[in-house]
């Protein structure tokens, strides 16, 4: 069986008897593997790792919004937080627009 019957002198012949199918087959399933494989499990760890990131927040800790607003928990609730930016000057803000923590901005910084 050839992977690959494009690049075969005798692919013609082959597709004409009906041989060529299982290879298509097979090659459609090696893409599917292989796009799994480099694209959609580390795409499902790096949101796993981010969900556990925003679960280990907790009051005090000083974090970046999704639209780039400085500040510090003041309170955390089962779906979003409160988040002090001045002087008596706290938003409510989604638990998902919550990316970094400071710290862990400073560290990303670094290593670049």
């Amino acid at each position: 069986m050839n992977l690959f019957p494009l690049l075969d002198a005798q692919a013609p012949a082959q597709m004409a008897g009906g041989g060529s199918g299982w290879s298509m087959i097979v090659m459609m399933l090696v893409i599917v593997v292989v796009f799994y494989f480099f694209m959609i499990r580390p795409q499902q760890k790096k949101q796993k790792a981010l969900q556990k990131a925003r679960e280990a927040m907790k009051k005090g800790d000083k974090v970046i919004t999704a639209g780039g607003i400085h500040g510090t928990i003041k309170d955390t609730k089962e779906n979003d937080f409160i988040i002090e930016i001045a002087d008596n000057v706290r938003i409510r803000v989604d638990k998902s627009s919550v990316y970094l923590t400071i710290s862990d901005a400073e560290s990303d910084t670094e290593r670049k």
